[in-house]
């Protein structure tokens, strides 16, 4: 089959040949130029800065689908930085971009972070950093220029902090809290809204041990100084620099409002124990009426057996005739006398 192939590639003719080499040395011109004009300036970019990224390597992030502009430009910021060559490497670079972080924002902080020499940030934390969904370069700015929080936040629909004083008046305070990020604790560290939360109640706790109002309108920095030793940014992403008092007022007197809120319950609840005590009398008045109904009823029912038992007496002869009408005087004449005792006129009785 070789044999073959070399008596029919023999039989071309030469002119057919030089075609063919021609063509394909045109077509490994093309590709050479467009290999020049798309990495020559970034290799000659990364030659003046010293980066150390020959075009081959730059050939080798086309093909593993990098920005090589990204990862040039970052190296470069770096290399004039003076960061460790050891440590930000193009592969480190790329192996960064190509999990999706933001390299330049990396490399940015830690420019800033070895400036500022405030913190050392490390490569990897950076890195954790950025991949963890956090703004590693505000992150630092903040770490280098700290960021002011008010206290409560006005988009909470929240004006001012209450605490109530032991004498029972109420206190509006508001606060701003001056805080600086822990790089350390960023990743996995409470947010802003946890510092927020602990400095309000802090402050309403620090409010309410005071004895008056008035020593916290005296030294509103004591409200401050208890809340920072209370040591409120452990385990968030912040370190609280200071916690200053913008505005402090008096509000309601809410120990006189409560008091006179249980003075009216104890009110209804006497009321309501004295009407049922004049319930129970009414009651007791009541039975007491038909008690004397029910006597009244037996004194007629005996007065009406009177008679009977007086045509009986007769009758057996017991009681005559004589001595009933000597009754029957006497019972008149007592009539008269108490009807003279009380002014009325005498009731007489016929015999």
């Amino acid at each position: 089959m070789t044999q073959n192939f070399t008596q029919l590639f023999a039989q071309v003719p030469d002119q057919i040949l030089l075609l063919i080499l021609f063509g394909a040395g045109v077509v490994l011109f093309f590709i050479a130029f467009v290999v020049f004009m798309r990495f020559f300036p970034l290799w000659i970019q990364s030659v003046m800065a010293g980066a150390g990224i020959t075009i081959l390597d730059l050939i080798a992030m086309y093909f593993r689908k990098v920005n090589a502009e990204v990862i040039l430009r970052s190296k470069i910021m770096a290399v004039q930085a003076g960061l460790d060559d050891n440590v930000v490497t193009t592969k480190s670079l790329e192996a960064h971009f190509l999990a999706g972080g933001n390299v330049p924002a990396v490399i940015q902080a830690m420019i800033a972070a070895n400036k500022a020499k405030i913190f050392d940030l490390d490569y990897q934390l950076a890195t954790a950093i950025d991949l963890a969904g956090r703004n590693v370069r505000e992150a630092v700015q903040t770490s280098v220029y700290p960021k002011v929080i008010d206290c409560p936040t006005p988009s909470k629909n929240r004006v001012t902090l209450d605490g109530v004083a032991k004498n029972g008046i109420q206190l509006k305070v508001k606060a701003r809290v001056t805080v600086r990020t822990n790089l350390k604790q960023l990743i996995g560290g409470a947010t802003e809204d946890t510092i927020i939360a602990r400095v309000g109640e802090g402050i309403v706790s620090a409010i309410g041990s005071a004895e008056t109002h008035g020593v916290v309108l005296e030294n509103p920095d004591r409200i401050s100084k208890t809340v920072l030793a209370r040591r409120l940014d452990s385990e968030t992403a912040f370190e609280i620099v200071s916690i200053d008092i913008a505005d402090i007022d008096v509000g309601e007197n809410i120990g006189a409002r409560l008091q006179a809120d249980q003075a009216e319950a104890d009110t209804r609840v006497a009321r309501a124990k004295a009407e049922g005590r004049r319930a129970l009398a009414v009651a007791a008045e009541q039975e007491n009426i038909a008690k004397i109904e029910e006597s009244r009823a037996k004194v007629v029912e005996a007065e009406a057996e009177i008679p009977i038992a007086i045509s009986e007496a007769i009758s057996n002869g017991k009681l005559s005739i004589l001595d009933y009408y000597k009754l029957k005087n006497i019972m008149s004449d007592t009539d008269m006398r108490a009807s003279i005792a009380k002014g009325l006129p005498s009731s007489t009785t016929k015999s």
